[in-house]
């Protein structure tokens, strides 16, 4: 394998100099940068990122942890999309870690990412509580951004949705437009964002006066396929609802699915909200109305703070980001209009 002497011989100038051209730091002219860059393609020569990251402490990349629950979903693929593009507008590299099934692996994955010197971090957090995500800032120099979920000690390291309140506002929505009957397929349960999302909806009953019937509540996984079986278990039950409102749109559009199957018409017979209004949901029959989550917002303020705490600047704001309700063609007026 070529060496940094070897490409230095080659080019005719000094090793100080070809680390000066691979680091860009201190000026080398043009003519000598590109006889250098001609001497590394010549050679094959590949330059020791780890000992350059030691010598620089800089890796001019972003760490990305997310659990492997989140990989199947449109909407991680837009979350993932739009962190690769911002990181690439602001000349890095975004380097993704899997947390796995556990606080543990998700903290193993954090790790992971600081042995590799990443600059900073952002953490999508399924198990770890919000305890020890506030200790993980703490305990290290590299600044580290939480996304979708919000932290007690360090409000300025995270930035999240309040997903309570925009499934409160969707279910209020319904009840608004004459739903009493409203059925929820939850996320799974051992989400926050699940937890959140039941929240909403059983707080948006206890202000209308409505009673809560356990047999209008089925748990979901976040897939179509629960959103189908979630209907089957209703139907089954010979439950009664006018309305469903599904924690995702997976789950939404597998319900609206076998609601047609069932020979149910949406949204004739029974009206459909679901949550995140991935890019899917208004090409959908009927269109899926659907709480829109500001995924890119999120992901770019996120990504903003980072890079301001990288350049040495301070946060002391805290910030949410509401969800939106789109009214699309799955929802009607119910019976008590």
């Amino acid at each position: 394998m070529a060496t940094m002497l070897e490409v230095a011989k080659r080019a005719g100038v000094s090793k100080a100099t070809v680390s000066r051209v691979l680091s860009g730091n201190g000026y080398v002219s043009q003519e000598t940068k590109d006889r250098v860059f001609e001497a590394i393609a010549e050679s094959g020569y590949r330059p020791n990122l780890l000992a350059r990251n030691l010598a620089t402490s800089s890796t001019q990349t972003l760490g990305l942890v997310v659990t492997n629950t989140l990989y199947h979903g449109v909407y991680f693929s837009e979350l993932l999309s739009h962190a690769a593009r911002m990181t690439e507008d602001r000349g890095r590299q975004l380097i993704l870690a899997d947390g796995k099934h556990s606080a543990d692996e998700e903290r193993a994955a954090i790790q992971y990412l600081l042995d590799l010197r990443c600059d900073a971090i952002i953490i999508y957090p399924r198990f770890l509580s919000v305890e020890e995500m506030d200790e993980i800032v703490e305990q290290h120099q590299q600044p580290i951004m939480v996304l979708n979920r919000r932290l007690r000690r360090h409000a300025s390291h995270c930035v999240w949705s309040d997903h309570k309140a925009s499934s409160q506002a969707a279910v209020e929505k319904l009840i608004a437009l004459g739903h009493r009957d409203i059925a929820f397929i939850t996320g799974s349960l051992d989400s926050p964002t699940g937890v959140e999302r039941l929240s909403g909806y059983r707080s948006a009953l206890a202000q209308h006066d409505i009673a809560l019937r356990d047999e209008l509540i089925v748990e979901g996984k976040w897939t179509p396929e629960t959103g189908a079986r979630g209907v089957e278990t209703l139907l089954a039950r010979d439950a009664s609802f006018s309305s469903l409102v599904a924690s995702n749109d997976d789950m939404a559009i597998g319900a609206i699915r076998q609601l047609h199957l069932r020979g149910i018409r949406v949204p004739q017979q029974v009206s459909v909200i679901g949550f995140d209004d991935i890019a899917l949901a208004p090409y959908t029959v009927p269109s899926l109305s659907s709480v829109k989550i500001p995924v890119t917002a999120m992901i770019q303020e996120t990504i903003n703070r980072l890079i301001f705490m990288l350049d040495g600047g301070e946060f002391n704001v805290q910030q949410t980001f509401p969800g939106e309700l789109c009214l699309r063609e799955s929802v009607t007026a119910g019976p008590r209009a």
